[in-house]
């Protein structure tokens, strides 16, 4: 897994400046936060929201020329970074993630588990390699990242100035709303939202939120292509969601006061039905 960082690693986001409550300070200024499948869409989006408020980010994805890219974009503004290549289906890189985020900035505060793949199809014609696929990155993938997270995420809550963290899973409606020739995404999505509300109740009374996010249609690269559209059921794609919808209902998930916790967003576009 191969690391790199912002040309400008202690430069805090020109939005800084701007006030927050009075106190000159950014709602998210000094803390960190992990993304993964940073390198597009959702992912990336999320990144530079959260870095526009003030946070420094570990990018998390497999493909290191998209993360460099985006490092050099949040360095051009101010924003610091830190690029994580790794596969996340390997059962070891999630943990090697959290470890190298934190041996650079000191702390976790964020994860965002926004990594997934989808295959839709008939369950008979379907290919049983796309199925693991989507187990290890929609399902496994995520707990091993909470639980290599969880513990720098609960430091983070009991030792740090907003006295909360948060760990916020990206899911989808398809977890909610179960269609057909879409039956193992569903299953792996209606898995995150299962055990987000568990871990929730687990972990809610040390200070540490369990946020659930959940898009309808949204224009990525995952549902450009590979049959997705076809769960838009004649929804135009100029009708659709665009990332930066996700990401900001992610950041106000993540900024409320360490009292309050959002723990669920669906976020369907206006014209979609189911």
């Amino acid at each position: 897994m191969g690391t790199a960082e912002s040309e400008h690693p202690q430069e805090a986001s020109p939005r800084a400046a701007k006030a927050d409550g009075g106190n000159g300070r950014m709602p998210l200024s000094g803390t960190v936060a992990l993304v993964t499948g940073a390198s597009s869409g959702i992912g990336a989006a999320t990144a530079l929201a959260l870095a526009r408020e003030g946070c420094a980010v570990a990018l998390v994805a497999r493909r290191t020329g998209r993360l460099d890219e985006l490092t050099r974009s949040l360095g051009a503004h101010g924003g610091t970074s830190l690029v994580l290549t790794a596969d996340l289906r390997d059962a070891a890189q999630p943990a090697e993630a959290v470890e190298r985020a934190v041996a650079h900035f000191g702390r976790l505060d964020i994860v965002v588990n926004n990594a997934g793949f989808g295959a839709r199809g008939p369950l008979a014609d379907s290919d049983p390699e796309d199925w693991d696929r989507m187990i290890d990155l929609n399902v496994r993938a995520v707990l091993r990242m909470s639980r290599a997270a969880l513990p720098h995420l609960l430091r983070a809550a009991e030792q740090g100035p907003r006295g909360v963290a948060d760990l916020v899973n990206v899911s989808s409606v398809a977890g909610r709303v179960p269609r057909k020739d879409n039956s193992v995404y569903s299953a792996t999505k209606h898995a995150v939202c299962s055990f987000s509300e568990a871990l929730r109740r687990e972990v809610t009374g040390c200070q540490v939120r369990v946020g659930l996010v959940e898009p309808g249609m949204t224009t990525t690269e995952m549902t450009r292509g590979g049959g997705q559209a076809a769960s838009a059921h004649g929804l135009p794609p100029e009708r659709w969601l665009r990332a930066e919808d996700i990401a900001r209902s992610l950041v106000f998930m993540v900024t409320q006061p360490a009292h309050a916790a959002v723990n669920e967003i669906m976020v369907r576009p206006t014209a979609q039905e189911h």
